[in-house]
């Protein structure tokens, strides 16, 4: 009507100021983020190391976001039933998976896995980065990898070492280990890494690559020996400890890590808005003293880093395998 006045809400001066600035018709269309409570899925068992850190971060990560992080066990299939359902979800941030180096071996070690590592994530950030710690059984003449290389030499197919299963990373360690080296080492798979230190400590093994949390407690009480840590860098947990290339293994590195990761095309501006808040959770005081205690170093590095990190690690890994003769039984 001629004269009428049109009251315009704050929504409505939004808008018409997004209209302006010809901010496309998907940006007026998306709703604040979060407006409603976050799934985190944990893709191995409640407990252990990865599932421990997001069950850290994701409550760190509630306050900030002001919003319900709610952490999801979905195990089974070595973590790839729970990035699966990661990699199926809508792309919309409100679905995240915990991933690890375990799910990028998997596409290693297997074809036939039913996602694709690479293509169907938005890789959001690593959250941490931990070494396994090398631990020989006191009855092993080695207080050096060096002298732990020349054993294996000279008894080739003699020394036993143990990992949590076939294919798994700490598998992966060890092959890597003999190839580097050139020696031949015997791999013995257990159904998960708890029962296969304790047949390091018992013994029946000669070696083991170790997680810190769980092993550091053994060594202090002289039950096990350790020679060096597999990361590129010192822990700052073991820093007496040297690498392995400090210890006479060029090249040899393996970084067990955690990141977090959304289903592919989730909207840049919400990986953006997950990667920083998530990177603040790492920085606070309490989350990261509480890794760093566990042997843990945080990282919070960026998209584009972290999406680099996976690409390379399965081309490292593949090649491993390859080398190796590895195939899942």
């Amino acid at each position: 009507m001629p004269g009428a006045r049109c009251k315009m809400t704050p929504d409505g001066w939004m808008t018409v100021g997004l209209l302006l600035l010809g901010a496309p018709p998907a940006a007026l269309a998306q709703p604040f983020y979060p407006d409603k409570p976050i799934r985190w899925i944990s893709p191995f068992a409640a407990g252990g190391g990865s599932d421990l850190t997001t069950r850290s971060v994701a409550a760190k990560l509630s306050g900030l976001l002001d919003q319900t992080v709610i952490v999801d066990n979905r195990v089974g299939a070595s973590g790839n039933i729970g990035a699966e359902l990661v990699a199926r979800a809508p792309a919309d941030g409100y679905t995240l998976v915990t991933m690890t180096v375990s799910i990028v071996t998997n596409h290693a070690v297997s074809p036939k896995v039913p996602y694709d590592v690479v293509r169907d994530f938005a890789h959001i950030t690593q959250m941490t980065a931990q070494p396994y710690v090398l631990l020989v059984h006191p009855s092993v003449k080695a207080n050096t990898v060096q002298e732990l290389v020349a054993l294996a030499a000279a008894r080739p197919g003699t020394l036993n070492y143990g990992s949590s299963g076939t294919a798994t990373l700490q598998h992966l360690a060890g092959a890597m280990l003999g190839a580097n080296t050139r020696t031949d080492l015997v791999h013995i798979p257990y159904k998960g890494g708890g029962p296969a230190l304790t047949d390091l400590i018992g013994g029946q093994l000669q070696f083991f690559f170790g997680v810190v949390s769980s092993s550091m407690p053994h060594v202090k009480a002289g039950k096990l020996r350790a020679l060096a840590v597999t990361s590129q860098r010192r822990s700052p947990s073991l820093s007496d400890l040297p690498t392995m290339a400090e210890a006479g293994v060029p090249g040899y590195v393996v970084d067990n890590w955690y990141g977090v990761s959304a289903p592919a095309r989730t909207p840049p501006a919400i990986v953006a808005r997950l990667n920083m808040e998530i990177a603040r959770a790492l920085a606070s005081p309490e989350v990261r003293e509480g890794l760093l205690r566990d042997g843990s170093e945080p990282v919070g590095d960026s998209t584009t880093a972290f999406t680099a990190t996976v690409a390379r690690d399965l081309a490292v890994w593949r090649k491993v395998v390859r080398d190796a003769g590895i195939r899942i039984e």
